[in-house]
């Protein structure tokens, strides 16, 4: 049962001293300049105690935020071999500006502040980081703060939790219309790189990613089923691509004629490495007269085909391995034909006999 005590100073200040001591668990206490604010963490405290959440203060003062990354380093990120470089560079960051801060220290306060300071302070080359980057920066902190809170019992709350995200920009939609597919096609048919047209029209068929089209290998490409399978994609999650027409026929005849010292379907000069396609692809743009267009806008190009072909939101999904719907929600606009359709045909039957 917790027990307040009132404390009057000869100046005149008053203090409150909140004592816990429920069975099983050590006391603890803490002092409040108001009497509220003493009830409320005690009451916090119990409850945690009853619930399961118990963290000791002690935990928290001894550590600081330095210490519960440097923990996070060495046993949580190697499980993330894919975003790894990325988001040591960004907790190294957030160890600079907070890693001297006990985590019974650590506000909302301070992480908004770093935030703030993130977004205006320049880089050493001058620019300054977007509102897409401080976000990153946030949630890796706020992933580091989550597990100390969940598995290691250092921190009883996450912080970051009530700090604003940086509004992030709509994301970008660029993709090819008919006349700008057509040349394109054709500068990469002509390409010194014989692979470049496979690899180009893998991704405007399929949409499948640069990284998933060159990393691809033999095993994964059923031709008979006209099928590849994707084991590691960026979310994680294995990723089924059906394999048709145009693409599925240039597979084949690389299928047929390729070597045996490597199951690369895409193999560069070290045959063992997959193909380096940056220096042909940008002229192949060049050639076709096509601007302000990156290799990932041809997955732009894929999804947004299917939803003028009239695929629903889940099935642009589904093809592009999608977890969260606001990433296929991007293309809805397009799907203008479709949703006329729609209308038309509903405003047909409650209108009829009017």
């Amino acid at each position: 049962m917790a027990t307040i005590d009132k404390r009057v100073y000869p100046n005149g200040s008053t203090s409150y001293r909140a004592r816990t001591r429920l069975k099983g668990f050590p006391p603890e206490s803490a002092s409040f300049a108001r009497l509220t604010e003493a009830k409320i963490w005690a009451a916090s405290r119990e409850s945690a105690q009853r619930e399961g959440r118990y963290v000791t203060i002690g935990a928290a003062k001894r550590h600081t935020l330095a210490d519960l990354i440097a923990r996070y380093e060495r046993d949580v990120l190697p499980c993330k071999p894919r975003n790894a470089r990325n988001q040591r560079q960004q907790l190294r960051w957030w160890s600079e500006q907070l890693g001297n801060c006990r985590l019974s220290d650590l506000s909302a306060t301070e992480i908004a502040e770093c935030r703030d300071y993130l977004l205006k302070v320049p880089m050493a080359n001058g620019k300054r980081r977007s509102n897409s980057t401080a976000v990153r920066y946030l949630a890796v902190l706020s992933h580091a703060l989550s597990v100390a809170m969940r598995e290691w019992n250092w921190v009883d709350d996450n912080p970051c939790r009530k700090v604003t995200k940086p509004k992030e920009p709509r994301g970008r939609v660029r993709f090819l219309d008919d006349a700008e597919r057509n040349r394109l096609l054709e500068s990469c048919r002509l390409s010194m790189s014989a692979l470049l047209y496979p690899i180009v029209v893998l991704a405007l068929s399929t949409g499948m990613r640069k990284g998933e089209i060159l990393n691809l290998r033999w095993p994964q490409v059923d031709l008979v089923r006209g099928h590849i399978t994707l084991h590691d994609t960026k979310n994680g999650d294995r990723r089924g691509v059906p394999l048709a027409s145009l693409a599925r026929s240039l597979l084949q005849e690389l299928h047929d004629n390729r070597g045996s010292d490597t199951d690369l379907v895409f193999p560069g000069r070290v045959v063992s490495k997959p193909l380096e396609v940056t220096k042909a692809w940008t002229t192949a743009l060049a050639v076709a007269t096509i601007e302000n267009f990156r290799f990932h806008d041809l997955r732009h190009s894929a999804a947004s085909y299917l939803v003028m072909d009239g695929a629903s939101m889940a099935e642009v999904g589904d093809v592009l391995g999608h977890k969260c719907v606001q990433m296929t929600k991007r293309y809805a606009h397009l799907a203008t034909g479709h949703t006329t359709h729609i209308v038309a045909t509903m405003n047909e039957r409650i209108f009829r006999d009017q």
